[in-house]
């Protein structure tokens, strides 16, 4: 990782987990595009996207390298204690401003193994990224698409977290409760963990599925998050050319969404960060 320009305050390291049981609902959009976002709000901001999946679709979008390729990974950070982080951090990427730890195929196997070896499976990740709190201003975690391990690590990690979530879907918000329940789990060991809002992503106010998508998701949760994600097809566009939706076009109503969500992740999250 890049050493950060001089502060005049101490940095407050705010982690992001971005969740849901599910594929297809743009986490992994979310995260690379919310990341790219927050780096541009301030040039002297220190963002680093982790790439929790052992899919890769994040390290394979931003990634300078093919994560099969890449032998400094997280799953290697997890199983290795005594890992030097900084090896870790690549910092060319193909968004400027934001570092990648690569996810890899191999993560699948890293529940099994940390589930009889640590001491406190769940926490694994939170004491690997130690050495991160104080120096990175924001820490994305972009989470597989299932309950497992390697998500609950991310929400024991993370001081807030984000669910997308696939408006007008006919099972949109099915399962998002058994979500919660873990998540609840989740606060025994991480207390502070602070729900900033489910992201109503792909939604058409003007569609009536995507109008009860909301109702639902607002009797679910509480609230959403006041800015939502239109449908583009700008995305899928952007995923080929290996660029953030911004950078593609960046007057896309999508990218402008994208930069409007930054700002209200950037004000819900001043001063609730972690120090080292």
């Amino acid at each position: 990782m890049a050493s950060p320009k001089a502060k005049t305050a101490e940095i407050e390291t705010v982690i992001i987990a971005i969740a849901n049981h599910k594929g297809g609902v743009t986490k992994t959009t979310t995260a690379i595009n919310l990341a790219d976002n927050l780096s541009k709000l301030d040039e002297n901001c220190t963002v680093v996207l982790i790439d929790m999946d052992p899919q890769a679709n994040a390290s394979q979008h931003i990634g300078v390298a093919h994560p099969a390729k890449v032998s400094h990974n997280l799953a290697e950070l997890m199983l290795n204690p005594t890992a030097n982080i900084a090896a870790f951090i690549f910092d060319e990427t193909h968004v400027e401003g934001v570092s990648l730890i690569y996810g890899s195929m191999s993560l699948e196997n890293v529940p099994d193994i940390i589930r009889h070896e640590a001491a406190r499976p769940n926490e694994v990740l939170k004491e690997r990224i130690k050495p991160l709190i104080g120096k990175a201003n924001y820490i994305i975690l972009d989470c597989p698409p299932n309950l497992g391990l390697l998500t609950m690590n991310a929400l024991a990690a993370a001081t807030h977290y984000i669910i997308p979530v696939e408006s007008g879907a006919s099972y949109g918000l099915y399962g998002l409760a058994d979500l919660q329940s873990r998540i609840t789990k989740v606060k025994q060991i991480n207390p502070d963990l602070t729900f900033l809002g489910a992201l109503l992503a792909k939604h058409d106010k003007r569609m009536t599925l995507c109008q009860e998508t909301e109702n639902d998701a607002v009797i679910l949760f509480g609230s959403v998050v006041p800015v939502y994600i239109s449908p583009t097809t700008r995305v899928n566009q952007s995923i080929a050319r290996k660029q953030t939706v911004g950078d593609f076009d960046k007057n896309n109503k999508v990218a402008k969404q994208y930069a409007e969500l930054a700002v209200y992740v950037a004000k819900e999250t001043k001063g609730k960060g972690l120090k080292a």
